[in-house]
């Protein structure tokens, strides 16, 4: 036993499991408002109760059968399909982007890299203005490519894959192009088969981001059907009350796809990242 708690290091996992609950604490206060009566949420807050006193699914049916005034499935309709077609443009463009900077040669490669990466550092709140004003101009507002185009692509997918490109042996892209492959060929054929950790870890941080999108839905749209999840949900928070009950079953229930991606493709997540930081120039 002695043998046991030495092995464990309890000095180390104690402190470790104490800041897991922390960061856990608000995801299990929102399951336990969706489940308590509004009554009980009152009582809760003052005495931090969190177990639900009864349990109850009415929060889930008014969330639910509103669906004439909280249109839930059409807003996770509208969510699913920007965040699938988000990731589908991003891991092609950057991709695309990434052999480019990591495998052609070509003048001035290294510094319009260092340009892009350097964009990283300009806060997005910077381009809701410019990306607005674009998006009246070109007749895109309200509509799904007003969140679907500007999104396509980003610095920081090229980086993570560029970095992951370069980690593949030179070698193997010699001998595709003794077989007589192309620069498409060789990407398609070679890179991207062996560049699969990345391309998941790329593809659920770009998913789970679109998903959780607030700013660019808020501004982008008008109109009540075109609303995402994230956004559909502050309809609950009232100018003179908030709704805790169906606003935290709306978030339970927004929260599910993301949680259900990110463990399916975890393993791939804490390889790509762990592989990417090998490369060197």
């Amino acid at each position: 036993m002695r043998a046991f708690l030495r092995r464990a290091q309890p000095h180390l996992h104690l402190p470790m499991l104490l800041l897991a609950f922390l960061f856990l604490a608000p995801l299990l206060w929102m399951l336990s408002t969706a489940f308590k009566s509004p009554e009980d949420i009152i009582t809760g807050l003052g005495a931090m109760r969190w177990l639900p006193r009864p349990v109850t699914t009415e929060n889930f049916r008014s969330v639910l059968d509103k669906a004439e005034e909280f249109p839930i499935w059409r807003w996770t309709g509208n969510s699913v399909f920007i965040s699938l077609a988000v990731t589908a443009l991003v891991l092609t463009v950057d991709s695309l982007a990434a052999f480019a900077y990591s495998r052609l040669r070509w003048p001035g490669r290294d510094r319009i890299f260092s340009l892009l990466v350097a964009t990283m550092l300009v806060p997005g709140q910077v381009l809701l203005i410019p990306s607005y004003l674009l998006i009246r101009h070109l007749g895109l507002f309200d509509t799904y490519g007003a969140l679907i185009i500007p999104a396509g692509a980003g610095a920081f997918g090229v980086f993570l894959l560029r970095q992951f490109f370069m980690t593949i042996p030179v070698e193997l892209e010699e001998a595709a192009r003794i077989d007589g492959c192309g620069p498409l060929g060789i990407l398609r054929h070679v890179i991207l088969p062996l560049a699969r950790p990345a391309l998941a870890t790329l593809g659920i941080f770009t998913f789970m981001g679109t998903w959780n999108a607030f700013e660019g839905p808020l501004i982008f749209t008008d109109s009540l059907t075109m609303r995402t999840l994230p956004i559909g949900i502050t309809i609950f928070q009232g100018r003179y009350n908030t709704e805790y009950g169906p606003m935290m079953a709306a978030a339970a229930l927004a929260a599910i796809p993301v949680t259900i991606a990110f463990l399916i493709f975890q393993r791939h997540i804490i390889k790509g990242i762990s592989l990417t930081g090998l490369a060197g120039r």
